[in-house]
């Protein structure tokens, strides 16, 4: 059977194709595409509506060697968890909008990770960054040099305090007072607190507030009642351990993240404590999964769709700025949801 030959697939539409098949200049084409005002409306319109007869695609890589932009975003978390899965939504809701292409890296953690992400992301042409820093990022260096060389950078939620950059971040001082406030009012008076690594930011803004809401009710500051641990339910559960075994016993916990209050939670149903009987427990984040553990898990909620959409914004407001922009700090609230894990007192 002989072999069918098979037709060479058409090649695609070129704005030379546009402006033969009208009779115009390449220029002409071109400006038109452009939404150049010095272009006839009819003829822009006739442009435009021989590029779609033609199933015209401009060349992106072309493009951006005019524009000097690619219309794509490097965003770099720590991992893509509940919080930062809904968080690169929101930056990814506000980038298609306004025509942009999101490319997401994960650091896993890793200050080292992050730092080839970084430069992977550069090396894709990307207009800039949004960012969240690693548990194991102390040094930004890497974040300082990039605004050196004028490339548009925002941080959110996970930030560095020493960094003139323009951040999104929690109240995550006011998130813990709420928290902490809610166990007294329901009779707790050994809160303990699980908190992330001695170096991370937010954890440690997490601790002030546990402090200053201790102080504010007149309890005293128990260094006891405080373990640092890493963010994973592995070393929660073994934190929570050591807590109940030093003979330090608790009457509630409050754990950075809800993945170190589920850690906390197995830990206490393997000691024979109850929720919240013995124990009352609140975690913090509220992702779905607090509302199908048993009993439910009281945290606090932060706004993960709202901080993603507000970093897309500001970050998209540093490029098409023509003047440099002074950097800008946005705080969003957070909101404790109450449920069983915590409620010693029924209403």
């Amino acid at each position: 059977m002989p072999l069918q030959r098979r037709e060479r697939p058409a090649k695609p539409a070129t704005i030379k194709d546009i402006a033969r098949s009208l009779g115009v200049s390449i220029s002409t084409v071109s400006r038109a595409m452009r939404d150049f005002p010095d272009v006839n409306p009819d003829t822009k319109q006739a442009v435009l509506d021989m590029a779609k007869q033609l199933d015209y695609q401009p060349n992106q890589v072309a493009l951006s060697l005019v524009t000097r932009h690619t219309h794509s975003i490097g965003v770099i978390v720590p991992n893509l968890d509940y919080f930062f899965a809904t968080a690169v939504r929101g930056i990814d809701e506000i980038a298609l909008e306004a025509g942009y292409t999101v490319l997401t890296c994960q650091s896993n953690e890793s200050y080292g990770r992050e730092i080839t992400n970084t430069q992977r992301l550069l090396n894709s042409q990307v207009d800039g960054l949004i960012v969240s820093l690693s548990s194991a990022t102390s040094n930004v260096d890497h974040m300082r040099r990039l605004m050196t060389r004028g490339v548009p950078l925002v941080l959110f939620d996970r930030v560095a305090t020493d960094l003139d950059a323009t951040k999104v971040v929690l109240d995550n001082h006011d998130g813990a007072m709420q928290a902490v406030n809610h166990l007294f009012e329901q009779g707790c008076r050994r809160i303990a607190y699980l908190a992330g690594p001695p170096s991370f930011s937010i954890s440690n803004q997490r601790k002030d507030g546990y402090l200053a809401a201790l102080r504010q009710h007149g309890l005293p500051v128990n260094e006891d009642l405080i373990i640092h641990c890493e963010f994973d339910q592995a070393h929660a559960y073994r934190a929570t351990e050591q807590l109940l075994a030093s003979g330090q016993q608790p009457d509630a916990i409050f754990t950075v993240s809800d993945r170190l209050a589920i850690g906390a939670l197995l830990a206490l149903r393997h000691r024979g404590q109850r929720v919240p009987e013995d124990v009352a427990l609140v975690g913090f984040n509220d992702e779905p999964v607090a509302s199908l553990l048993t009993p439910t898990l009281s945290s606090v909620s932060q706004p993960a769709f709202e901080m993603g959409k507000v970093a897309a914004q500001l970050f998209l407001e540093q490029l098409n700025s023509e003047s440099i922009l002074p950097p800008r700090t946005i705080v969003l609230k957070p909101v404790l949801v109450v449920r069983e894990s915590s409620l010693k007192r029924r209403p």
